[in-house]
C-alpha cells in the first residue's frame, strides 16, 4: 500500500484556486478582409477603345476576365460582350445562365 499523501489545508487549497485563474481572455480575429474594388459602371472613351482592341485578341473571353482586365463592372462587361458577339467580333462558345464563354473570331480558313 502506498504511503498516504499529506492533504492541503483549506487555506492552501483556496490560495491555489485563486492563483490559477483563467489567464487572458481569447481575442476573436476580425476575419479576412478583401480590398474593395472600385470598378467603373460606364465606359470612358479610352476604355471603350481599349476593349474594342484587346478583347477580340483574347483566346478565352469570359465576363470575369474582362472585369479583371479593364476594371469595369460585371453588368457592363456582360452587355459589352453581348454587343461584340452580335457585331461578329467575338464568337460565343457556351452561353448558360451562370457562365458565358466566348472566343476570338477566327477567319473561316484558319480553323
Amino acid at each position: 500500500m502506498p504511503p498516504k499523501v499529506q492533504q492541503k489545508s483549506k487555506e492552501q487549497k483556496m490560495a491555489a484556486a485563486m492563483a490559477g485563474g483563467k489567464g487572458k481572455k481569447k481575442k476573436w480575429s476580425k476575419g479576412k478582409s478583401r480590398d474593395k474594388v472600385d470598378n467603373k459602371v460606364l465606359f470612358t472613351k479610352e476604355q471603350y477603345e481599349r476593349m474594342q482592341s484587346e478583347v477580340p485578341k483574347m483566346k478565352l473571353i469570359t465576363v470575369s476576365a474582362v472585369v479583371e482586365k479593364l476594371k469595369i463592372s460585371g453588368g457592363l462587361a456582360r452587355r459589352a460582350l453581348a454587343e461584340m458577339a452580335e457585331e461578329g467580333q467575338i464568337r460565343p462558345v457556351l452561353i448558360r445562365r451562370s457562365q458565358r464563354i466566348y472566343t476570338r473570331n477566327l477567319a473561316e480558313g484558319d480553323e
